[in-house]
């Protein structure tokens, strides 16, 4: 579990951790298992740094996002650079091979572009607007359940076509794993907001939304690959957020 904690540190966040010198799947899978972990700690920091930029006098929507920037360097911007390449093979024409080579090409379409724009916007909005309200737990919450999505999404799924990591990660997943999270972020979200009902429906509306858009890169593309993993993070936080941050 030390190892496996070790590997989703490195792989996840830009902290000097080293994993193990080779990657097998059971490794992997093990790593995946421990996201949620690695979204807790990232979400601590996060509704940390958005409780000292309010402190400090910061107005709401700069400390968001701010917030979002520094997620973003935390995560060495995988997440993001998955949901812009994403987002541009979802908006290409053509068989699934023409979208998976627009996704490998390393620039940012019109879609991409877009794509950031709103998730980045959303969030840091949301981000204002618990903070507003005091309500840094969900702040929290929605950062580390952007990492349960991780784990449904590798449960699954075939690897597509020359996908490093998603071969590397698909289908290593078990049922139990998976229920696991989903509930304990449903759970979580009881305490997340005054109204006890509304973070658990924020919980169950973020995967189910980014399930039905896992299943549809995965048809549309042929298979899971590391840029749908970080599509999902990213839609995930954002769509958690949002519906958190509902009076």
């Amino acid at each position: 579990m030390i190892a496996a904690a070790r590997l989703a540190v490195s792989w996840l966040t830009v902290l000097p951790v080293r994993g193990p010198e080779t990657v097998s799947r059971k490794s992997a899978a093990g790593a995946i298992a421990m996201a949620p972990l690695v979204g807790l700690v990232l979400g601590a920091g996060a509704a940390g740094l958005l409780w000292v930029s309010v402190w400090a006098g910061m107005g709401f929507a700069l400390a968001g996002l701010i917030t979002v920037g520094a997620l973003g360097v935390a995560t060495r911007g995988m997440h993001l650079d998955g949901l812009a390449d994403t987002a541009d093979g979802l908006g290409s024409y053509g068989p699934p091979e023409r979208a998976r080579q627009i996704m490998k090409s390393g620039g940012a379409g019109p879609f991409g572009v877009a794509a950031l724009i709103f998730a980045i916007g959303i969030q840091a909005l949301s981000f204002a607007a618990l903070a507003e309200h005091g309500r840094w737990f969900a702040v929290g919450l929605a950062v580390a359940v952007g990492r349960v999505a991780v784990v449904l999404a590798c449960r699954g799924y075939a690897p597509a076509p020359g996908a490093g990591f998603g071969a590397l990660v698909a289908r290593t997943q078990s049922v139990v794993t998976a229920a696991v999270w989903t509930l304990v972020a449903i759970v979580a979200g009881v305490v997340a907001t005054p109204a006890y009902w509304l973070g658990p429906v924020a919980v169950a509306v973020a995967l189910a939304a980014v399930a039905v858009l896992v299943w549809h890169c995965v048809r549309r593309f042929g298979g899971l690959n590391g840029d749908v993993l970080g599509a999902a993070v990213e839609v995930t936080v954002a769509v958690t957020a949002a519906v958190l941050s509902l009076s």
